[in-house]
């Protein structure tokens, strides 16, 4: 399969810059293959929608962008690919099986359910399906972020990676958190502090602070398998999630650009350029206290 089906690459081919982006689920081009019972526009609901395009001009700055071009109801980059829902499969699953917990409202590697908890599927999926998806989606953009990662290693000696994602402005049925409770401007996810250096999560905190928004860390999000599986701070390898909620940027029932598409996009490149100075000087993350919102 062309790779282009699976990932865009936007920016530098490699980074001019220690600064990684990735936005795995802003994907919006469906499989002929997918099978679903439901739409593509009810499938689409779980869409980080609008989030590749919220940091495109990042990569004018020497930062490269990656973004996967297929929706994450189809298959989840953002889950370890044995976090398998055997209550989806037809069969047995013939290798390691790593839960996240994920399986219990649906949303494993392959979601079985949407948020209203409808079936995403009138039948089960046969493994060799869900392996085909893992082979031709799941492990190519694996492989795609962890060469832009070590080509930030190998030119800069370090590497500030920041895994972008977008919240729905309330927790729903199927989601994380008590249905209805209202969200954060900003979530932090640096899974209590073992994929970032403090400092790193720090800098971000108080930059979007700064232009008032309400963040928060590790509360409802600290961060799954993208920040978790390359990060390794000792080694001057950081990994942060920042999901940003819907409600700022977009309106959540037409999914239309609402008017504040501009200012958090203005908002955030003024973050990833504090960073890009931040990383020029050469500073080591250090430990100290975070106000965690």
């Amino acid at each position: 399969m062309n790779n282009s089906a699976v990932y865009s690459l936007l920016g530098p081919a490699e980074p001019a810059v220690p600064v990684v982006l990735d936005s795995p689920h802003s994907g919006h081009h469906f499989p002929a293959d997918f099978g679903a019972q439901v739409g593509e526009y009810d499938l689409r609901e779980s869409e980080d929608t609008y989030v590749d395009e919220l940091y495109l001009p990042a990569t004018t700055k020497g930062v490269t962008l990656l973004a996967a071009n297929f929706p994450r109801t189809f298959i989840d980059v953002n889950r370890h690919e044995g976090d398998i829902d055997l209550a989806l499969l037809d069969g047995a699953w013939p290798h390691e099986l790593r839960p996240s917990g994920k399986a219990e409202i649906g949303k494993a590697l392959i979601w079985r359910t949407l948020s209203d908890g409808r079936d995403i599927y009138a039948a089960r999926l046969r493994p060799e399906q869900v392996l085909q998806r893992i082979a031709q989606y799941h492990r190519p953009y694996h492989e795609a972020l962890q060469q832009l990662l070590n080509a930030s290693m190998a030119r800069h000696g370090q590497v500030f990676h920041i895994n972008c994602h977008s919240m729905a402005s309330s927790a729903g049925v199927m989601g994380v958190g008590e249905v209805g409770e209202p969200r954060a401007d900003f979530v932090l996810g640096d899974r209590d502090g073992s994929s970032c250096g403090a400092a790193f999560t720090e800098l971000v905190y108080s930059q979007l602070r700064a232009k008032g928004y309400d963040v928060a860390i590790n509360k409802p999000y600290k961060g799954v398998e993208l920040v978790r599986a390359y990060s390794n701070p000792a080694q001057r390898r950081h990994s942060l999630q920042i999901e940003v909620n819907k409600r700022l940027y977009m309106d959540e029932a037409t999914r239309a650009k609402a008017a504040g598409f501009a200012q958090v996009q203005k908002d955030l490149m003024e973050m990833i350029q504090v960073l890009i100075a931040f990383t020029g000087q050469g500073h080591q993350p250090r430990r100290q206290e975070l106000q965690h919102g």
